[in-house]
């Protein structure tokens, strides 16, 4: 497995294929980053994050079936592996850690 530490943008397009479920394909993950975090992202930029992604193990992919209103092309849909849920856990940890050492004269919220 190559690198086991997530970028920002790898983490929201994890997140957003947990948040798809079974509908996570390249548009609908754009979408949902688009429209929880704000970010407008290209489609190249999506698709070398999940070509990393999978690299490192995070997720898998797979071709859906054919449908008719993509001219019978067939969707890749992603999900997340066990390994792409620990890594996701382990920023999570990483980030309360922090946010539990910083002096109380800073109100996150």
């Amino acid at each position: 497995m190559k690198g086991t530490f997530l970028g920002e943008f790898q983490e929201l397009v994890l997140l957003a294929i947990l948040a798809l479920g079974e509908e996570a394909y390249g548009v609908s993950i754009q979408q949902k980053i688009k429209e929880v975090a704000g970010r407008d992202i290209t489609r190249g930029a999506l698709h070398s994050a999940l070509s990393r992604l999978e690299e490192k193990g995070f997720l898998k992919s797979a071709f859906g079936e054919a449908t008719k209103e993509r001219g019978g092309r067939r969707k890749r849909l992603y999900s997340v592996t066990v390994s792409g849920q620990n890594a996701l856990k382990e920023a999570r940890m990483i980030r309360e850690s922090f946010r539990s050492s910083i002096k109380p004269s800073f109100n996150f919220e």
